[in-house]
């Protein structure tokens, strides 16, 4: 008599008890093991940090590459700047090394014979 009355004074609090939770069921279709879940949500964190930081490698290397081509064409312009301005014609008197010279006045002899424009054009030998 004791156990009933113990028993009847708990069922109002079995009332207020959860119900068996129904989505974990295995039989179930759409049923995902909690352990496959975490993982899931890990890897896909994971993924996500990898992706966020392979993009601020991108980004850093891409401004890296920007910056060295930006170097590259202020020092070609600089050089050509520099250049424009330290070239100066020097004074050419007797043609220089190129013209003025023939092969008696310079004591050499050509190696090969002198020869005219079109040549190759117009094979005559």
């Amino acid at each position: 008599m004791k156990r009933l009355m113990i028993l009847t004074a708990l069922i109002p609090f079995a009332a207020l008890a959860q119900p068996l939770n129904t989505m974990n069921n295995p039989n179930q279709q759409g049923y995902v093991i909690p352990s496959q879940q975490r993982m899931q949500t890990e890897m896909m964190s994971q993924q996500q940090q990898q992706k966020g930081m392979l993009n601020q490698q991108l980004r850093t290397q891409t401004q890296m590459q920007q910056q060295s081509l930006q170097n590259q064409m202020n020092a070609n312009t600089q050089r050509v700047q520099q250049g424009q301005v330290r070239e100066q014609p020097l004074p050419n008197k007797n043609g220089g090394m190129l013209g003025g010279m023939t092969s008696t006045g310079s004591g050499q002899q050509h190696m090969l014979p002198p020869q005219s424009n079109g040549r190759m054009l117009n094979p005559q030998n």
